[in-house]
């Protein structure tokens, strides 16, 4: 059986323990099985491309240096590692394509269950690709930006249009380095191509067509996916909810919904208040309905509905085995194909709804956006009917549960620093320049069951805090930080420094700042460039005290995420290091000589309170390269030995 859970909050040591004692394998079981893992693998030099392999390169020098093809392990960690970039890109981005076509939809279909709701947004977005609004109709408007934005996606002239939102300074390295992105599908086709056997051999050029597909992510699909979502479903604002698995009720049909496509939880949220499917609800004996989220598509109905959170990615087996989960429904992205088998040791229903993610042996429910209302009734219902068929008696719902504010978007920051009359960065730079902040950081990514559970976001983001630098958190870390207390403005006067503190205390914000789901940290780069337009520190990002982190990373989205941020200019720390151990050269580019190119760098460390002070470092250097004043509460700072 796996080890316990020590850092873990209450209601996960609960829910493990209690399957521990059930004798039901959940992930870190399966991850212990796994030991030891193929060493190979992990340091990223073995090559399965084509079948005169799998070879593998010898790191300690004594066997084979090459394989069979003549490929060494510079050329195979770099090859392996750019397909995790467009991977991951993919991912993101057909996430975006898919909220496009969401907004074609409405602007095409007069009965589409979708609407426009923020207008505002519409327009400004329209003006980025040169559409004019004026007098027009809303739809109309819609109708030019959704074809417009799809062009994105093949065209097969030009670059980017999204893009061109980084800073100008920045857009002209991209051109100059020849990696602005020609087209989002284009940079994830190519990396294919460059990869296969007998193509690109140059590390150095292999990572360049890496950063181009990881920009086209970033500053293309993600960034397209976030401003769309906010169109159709509206802009978030901070608001108040809760987070663990004591959302979950005795009484009530439990819905947890999973995965990361807001199209399908967002009108699972709205159709759960249909009074006849409440009382529905009742005729069966329950009270109602209880919506919860899991992984990302918990964070995009926490933003816009203040529906509480279950769990983040290690929590949705924990989730099921409450015993109190009438319907969990999945979209894609970060789904455990184990689910399958712990549904069948409970009441529980599994639901696959995406036709890009099925699981064999799961009822199919397929979602498509012309029946989202139709489609989300069946769902709802299937979970009233299965209400009955709970076993009572092994129904245990942790009592846990933490408050948060989440909600927080690169336009709200503009208000809660400066008034709604006086909307404007200003203050969040002059805190900065003053010394009353240190800087910010983005603290994001994915849990993972090969480090203690929680420990690295946690530790990682009280030590930024402390020492007085802003943290914006999107993804299962920001899951994390609500269940640790971490998203309350009281949290402040527990951890914070005191230069944070006293800007929590007058703007009345936590010192951690919710910013949404994984495909959202295209909203840290708006936030970035805005900082940047401002003025007063650097012309570019990589001029910016900041840093980024996914410290306990898991996902190829992860790599990708990374990867735009280095290539924007961003030092980005991670944890557990990318598989590339295997090659010093590629290893010694990653963290060290790509930042003479693009600004930005990878840095790789276990000990998360050392990472986060490697993150402080750089800060400060950023710092005194631009001259600023010191530190109003210099003491804050105790280096780690």
């Amino acid at each position: 059986m796996a080890k316990e859970l020590h850092y873990a909050d209450e209601a996960s040591k609960k829910m493990f323990k209690k399957a521990q004692e059930d004798n039901i394998d959940t992930i870190w079981e399966r991850y212990e099985k796994m030991q030891p893992q193929c060493g190979f693998g992990l340091m990223g030099i073995c090559c399965r491309i084509c079948s005169m392999g799998p070879c593998r390169i010898d790191p300690f020098g004594d066997g084979p240096q090459t394989g069979v093809c003549g490929a060494n392990a510079d050329t195979i960690a770099a090859r392996n590692l750019i397909r995790m970039i467009a991977a991951g890109a993919a991912a993101h981005s057909d996430h975006g394509r898919d909220i496009v076509n969401t907004l074609l939809l409405i602007a095409q279909d007069p009965t589409s269950d979708y609407q426009l709701k923020d207008i505002d947004k519409l327009k400004q977005v329209a003006a980025i690709y040169n559409i004019k609004t004026g007098n027009r109709e809303n739809k109309d408007i819609a109708l030019d930006l959704a074809k417009e934005a799809l062009k994105e996606f093949g065209q097969q002239e030009g670059t980017l249009v999204m893009a061109k939102q980084a800073p100008p300074a920045r857009v002209k390295l991209w051109e100059e380095l020849s990696i602005m992105p020609r087209a989002i599908d284009r940079e994830i086709v190519e990396t294919m191509h460059r990869t296969h056997m007998g193509v690109d051999t140059d590390y150095k050029n292999i990572i360049k067509q890496g950063l181009r597909t990881a920009i086209g992510d970033g500053w293309g699909g993600s960034m397209i996916a976030t401003d769309l979502s906010d169109i159709i479903f509206g802009t978030p604002n901070p608001l108040r909810s809760q987070a663990n698995l004591g959302v979950l009720k005795k009484d009530m049909v439990n819905i947890i919904v999973h995965g990361h496509e807001p199209t399908l939880s967002d009108i699972i949220a709205i159709v759960s208040q249909d009074e006849k499917l409440i009382n529905k609800a009742k005729e069966k004996g329950a009270k109602g309905i209880q919506i919860a989220g899991i992984c990302c598509t918990a964070n995009e109905i926490l933003m816009r509905h203040g529906i509480p959170v279950a769990g983040n990615f290690l929590q949705q087996e924990l989730a099921l085995l409450t015993g109190a989960v009438d319907v969990m429904l999945t979209d894609v992205q970060c789904i455990m194909p184990g689910l399958r088998s712990l549904t069948n040791c409970f009441h529980t229903k599994l639901l696959t709804t995406s036709p890009k993610a099925k699981i064999e042996g799961v009822e199919h429910i397929e979602f498509h956006e012309d029946k989202a209302v139709s489609t989300a009734t069946t769902i709802i219902e299937t979970a009233i009917e299965n209400f009955k068929n709970r076993d009572a008696k092994r129904v245990v719902i942790p009592t846990d549960t933490e408050g948060l504010i989440a909600g927080f978007t690169s336009e709200s920051v503009f208000t809660f620093l400066g008034g709604k009359y006086r909307a404007t960065y200003r203050p969040l730079n002059d805190a900065v320049i003053s010394g009353r902040l240190r800087g910010a950081a983005g603290v994001i990514g994915c849990s993972n069951p090969n480090m203690e559970f929680e420990e690295a976001h946690i530790k990682m983001v009280i030590e930024l805090i402390k020492n007085d630098t802003l943290v914006v958190t999107t993804g299962c870390n920001a899951i994390s930080c609500a269940k640790h207390g971490l998203l309350k403005p009281e949290t402040a006067f527990k951890h914070a420094g005191k230069g944070l503190q006293e800007i929590c205390r007058a703007v009345g914000i936590p010192p951690v700042l919710h910013v949404g789901s994984c495909v959202d940290n295209s909203r840290i780069l708006t936030i970035l460039a805005n900082i940047v337009a401002e003025g007063g520190l650097g012309n570019d990002i990589s001029d910016l005290p900041v840093a980024g982190a996914a410290p306990e990373w898991m996902s190829e989205k992860a790599v990708a995420i990374g990867f735009y941020f280095v290539a924007s200019g961003v030092y980005t720390m991670i944890c557990q290091p990318l598989a590339v151990m295997g090659s010093k050269n590629l290893y010694d580019y990653l963290t060290d000589g790509i930042e003479a190119e693009v600004g930005g760098k990878w840095a790789f460390e276990l000990n998360p309170v050392k990472a986060a002070h490697m993150m402080l470092d750089h800060i400060d250097k950023k710092r005194k390269a631009l001259k600023l004043k010191p530190l109003v509460y210099e003491q804050a700072y105790k280096p780690v030995e």
